[in-house]
């Protein structure tokens, strides 16, 4: 139950600093998945203004489900496939525009592309969730010390490049499974995963889980499910009787594949899963393992002459979405153990809805117990609506969607409002927490909405029976450029919402957070909050959250750069990685910081670590950083342009350097330790030698990195280099 005090709201906060004009700057160079600026969804808005501004009908921008509860964010079932049929088609027909689905991917030709899928400080006690997870490991096992994957949630494994349980080390490359022992040093197994499936499996990153003897290997992209292809006439079967015209042709997509192996002995698939989508992501807690899915109804809109108006383009659309069945929206698997093979898609009447949606989104929860051997039919469970960013707790699921489908028709549909002094839509968050406390398939508990829009995972946090999130709403841009017409000035602020059902309701806030900025970083850790904003200078704002109903500012720190990750050294201590930025906002090099937070009110910056000419992917992928406690290391991955590697650490060569930056953090300061290079193996034309280093981690007294080109183990103590195992 959330504990509110007191049944306020805390009010806006001013802390502002100087805004003076500078050329360019204070935008990231770099997005992933997870982090998402709301520049560039309204660059996508305003594409679809550019283009459908001129005699389109004006429409509602979602449907409104009069046969489900009031309240965007409750949950109804439908009835039977006719029910799910007209309301999907009746809601897809009110938010289609003229070239299309808003924010789909769908071409005019049917084909759908793959998408990709596809995170505590001076003390050991303090350490991170996954090496402290590993620490804890070991002493009863026998087992190394070992770091984990850097998690956000102790307990709550994430996906990720490479994986190890303190024995082996994991991971998948060029579509070849590789399994290295962490005693002897050497490849014990290998899998190529397309010979493996038949082909099925695509050659290209994958991320992975492990639950003992077993990996979970998750790819964005695999083959079609290959029990439900279209007929001869290109009308797509129905098992309920609501089957298409040729109008509404339904073509099966590739999605994500995950493949279930078992690592023993040789490694060998067990068991594989085909679904049609993308892979949005996935959480595991012991050996279950939830996997979250998005899809968009498989239509194809017909090609128009040139001269049609956007009123005849979307008349046509609109035909098509009508004659369309209902095989069309709901996500088709096949599952393989053996020699058997199953088929199926997402039944209609475990398919839920809210009030008001767009019928071009159905967001599906699979689970999946990778102690069983088997993969199984995944157990779906399925609502109406859009997510893209996935937090998990030992409780709850959360999938959160900033709801862009909304923005783009409201932006097409005013067409040249923008320009005329009508106001830009702005985001709503919505969030959906689901119960995972029991066995089998995930329960809709509650959801709730905010103003803005998330940067990532780390922006929300469930504490004592509520969630905080933090959102920035408005539009943040560079000072030389000018404000956009009629844009709305960014700020960000921290809402605290109740998490018991149907619906979470909004208890206390805080708004004001980086008037004209955005949200660079954010990390709740117990009752304190941290957010950084940036567009010029970087403010690292402390936030009381003792009391959900008055959530408060209680310091602020303004430094030039920013921190794009924060990460818990100590209850008093944080490390922030980033870049580099001049008095007037210029973004340079590699930044690493060390903030001391004893006092909230006057938060400090001790110590800085900056690289010129480098950047680290550990500033937009958490998975990337390492920090191991009872050594006080630090290890980020970095690209350094020309900057020669020390002697003793690797190769000096010309050009873009790839290696991983080795520090040591205490409070004496920021050190460094070395910057580690991995030989080259040789590959003629590569630019890059031997690849990115894309992770580190901790094994007993072996610190290994992982790069396409190989793994390489070095002592944790010295960097010695031990072994260089190069992946054939």
């Amino acid at each position: 139950m959330c504990k509110v005090r007191r049944q306020l709201e805390g009010g806006p906060v001013s802390l502002r600093h100087p805004q003076e004009p500078f050329a360019g700057a204070g935008r990231r160079s770099g997005m992933t998945r997870h982090r998402r600026s709301m520049d560039a969804a309204l660059l996508a808005g305003c594409v679809l203004v550019i283009s459908g501004c001129a005699g389109g009908a004006t429409r509602p921008p979602v449907y409104q489900d009069s046969g489900a509860k009031p309240g965007a964010v409750r949950l109804m079932a439908f009835n039977s496939c006719y029910d799910a049929l007209a309301a999907l088609r009746e809601a897809a027909e009110a938010s289609v525009g003229p070239y299309g689905m808003p924010g789909s991917t769908v071409s005019a030709t049917g084909a759908l592309p793959s998408a990709a899928g596809t995170d505590r400080g001076m003390a050991p006690a303090a350490a991170g969730a996954a090496s402290a997870a590993g620490m804890a490991a070991s002493a009863s096992t026998g087992t190394p010390a070992f770091s984990g994957t850097n998690d956000y949630t102790a307990g709550v494994d994430e996906p990720d490049l490479v994986k190890t349980d303190g024995t082996r080390v994991v991971t998948v490359v060029g579509g070849v499974l590789q399994v290295i022992d962490a005693e002897s040093r050497a490849v014990t197994g290998r899998l190529n995963l397309a010979a493996a499936t038949g082909g099925s499996a695509a050659s290209q990153p994958a991320n992975l889980l492990l639950s003992g003897d077993h990996a979970l290997v998750l790819t964005s992209a695999g083959s079609a499910p290959g029990g439900v292809s279209p007929s001869a006439d290109g009308v797509s079967p129905s098992a309920d009787g609501v089957s298409p015209s040729a109008d509404g042709v339904w073509q099966p997509a590739i999605g994500p594949q995950l493949l279930l192996v078992d690592l023993t002995g040789q490694p060998h698939v067990l068991s594989s899963y085909s679904i049609e989508g993308s892979l949005a992501d996935a959480r595991e807690i012991g050996s279950v393992v939830r996997v979250v899915i998005r899809s968009q109804p498989h239509l194809i809109f017909p090609t128009q002459p040139s001269g049609a108006t956007d009123a005849q383009r979307v008349a046509a659309n609109q035909a098509v979405i009508g004659s369309a069945g209902i095989d069309a929206w709901l996500p088709h698997y096949e599952q393989i153990t053996g020699a058997s093979t199953s088929t199926g898609r997402v039944p209609c009447t475990d398919v839920s809805r809210p009030a008001t949606y767009s019928g071009t989104n159905l967001l599906t929860v699979l689970t999946f117990d990778l102690a069983s051997g088997t993969l199984g039919s995944g157990n779906g469970v399925t609502i109406v609506a859009d997510g893209d960013t996935v937090y998990g707790t030992s409780s709850s699921l959360y999938v959160a969607s900033d709801q862009r489908w909304q923005i783009a028709p409201q932006l097409a549909a005013a067409g040249a409002a923008v320009s005329s002094g009508h106001p830009v839509p702005q985001p709503q968050t919505t969030i959906y927490r689901f119960d995972i406390t029991q066995p089998g398939p995930p329960r809709f508990a509650a959801g709730g909405s905010v103003p803005g829009y998330l940067l990532d995972q780390y922006a929300m946090s469930e504490w004592q029976g509520c969630l905080r999130i933090a959102t920035t709403t408005g539009t943040s841009w560079a000072i030389a450029d000018g404000a956009p017409p009629d844009a709305q000035t960014s700020s960000s602020a921290v809402y605290v919402l109740t998490t018991r059902g149907p619906v979470m309701r909004t208890v206390g806030k805080v708004t004001g957070l980086g008037v004209g900025e955005r949200i660079y970083a954010v990390r709740f850790i117990g009752p304190a909050g941290y957010v950084v904003t940036f567009r010029q200078t970087d403010p690292l704002y402390t936030l009381d959250l003792r009391d959900p109903a008055r959530p408060l500012v209680r310091g602020a720190l303004a430094l030039t750069g920013y921190s794009a990750y924060l990460h818990p050294a100590s209850d008093v201590r944080l490390i922030g990685i980033g870049r580099q930025a001049d008095a007037v906002g210029h973004i340079g090099g590699t930044q690493v910081s060390l903030f001391d937070v004893s006092d909230p009110a006057t938060p400090t910056r001790l110590s800085t670590f900056a690289l010129a000419g480098a950047i680290s992917g550990a500033e937009f992928d958490p998975h990337a950083f390492l920090y191991w406690p009872s050594s006080h290391l630090v290890v980020v991955p970095v690209q350094m342009s020309g900057s020669p590697v020390p002697s003793g650490f690797g190769q000096s060569l010309p050009g873009p350097q790839p290696g991983a930056l080795v520090l040591r953090i205490n409070d004496a300061g920021i050190t460094e330790a070395g910057i580690l290079s991995q030989p080259d193996p040789g590959y003629a034309g590569n630019p890059y030698r031997s690849g990115p280093i894309e992770r580190s981690l901790v094994i007993g007294n072996t610190l290994w990195t992982v790069s396409i080109a190989g793994a390489m183990a070095n002592d944790l103590s010295t960097l010695r280099q031990l072994t260089w195992i190069p992946f054939a």
